[in-house]
């Protein structure tokens, strides 16, 4: 089964989201999977006239026979999340790794009143950084804790 991976090496606006569409609508993948941080700056994709901005679903969403999967590496911010899923309808083809870090509003406070993040590294304020400190702390909730979140969990690995 072939197998196409993009990768980006210049820390994010390389445009990644729109070649994962353009191969997406190409080649008519069965999954396509996003690994990654979690919801930065994202992705502008345009489908026919419309013109999509997404941060968490997968930007091959534009391919409505894929499913669309979000491994476990990937912080979740479960408002942006599903606020894309109903934006898209991508609900019943989408799925989250159970062990997806959460990105809480206390990740997104931390990180917008931090002067070292937002002045000296340039953070997007999305809560990326506070949530990935207190996942490798092995503090963070998990995505499988979630309620909200309970419909789209599996085991990414696994479903791949």
């Amino acid at each position: 089964m072939p197998c196409t991976i993009i990768v980006g090496g210049f820390f994010g606006d390389e445009g990644k989201g729109k070649i994962v569409a353009h191969i997406a609508y190409q080649d008519h993948p069965t999954i396509i999977s996003r690994g990654g941080v979690g919801p930065n700056a994202g992705h502008t994709v345009l489908v026919g006239e419309k013109e999509y901005g997404v941060r968490m679903v997968p930007s091959g969403f534009v391919y409505e026979q894929a499913d669309l999967c979000i491994g476990s590496g990937v912080l979740v911010d479960p408002r942006v999340f599903l606020r894309e899923v109903d934006l898209i309808g991508a609900s019943g083809r989408i799925y989250i790794d159970g062990r997806c870090g959460v990105i809480e509003e206390e990740h997104i406070a931390r990180d917008r009143e931090s002067e070292h993040l937002s002045k000296k590294i340039g953070s997007t304020g999305s809560g990326c950084g506070p949530a990935n400190a207190d996942r490798v702390l092995r503090i963070s909730r998990q995505a499988k804790d979630l309620p909200e979140l309970a419909p789209y969990i599996v085991d990414v690995a696994e479903k791949v």
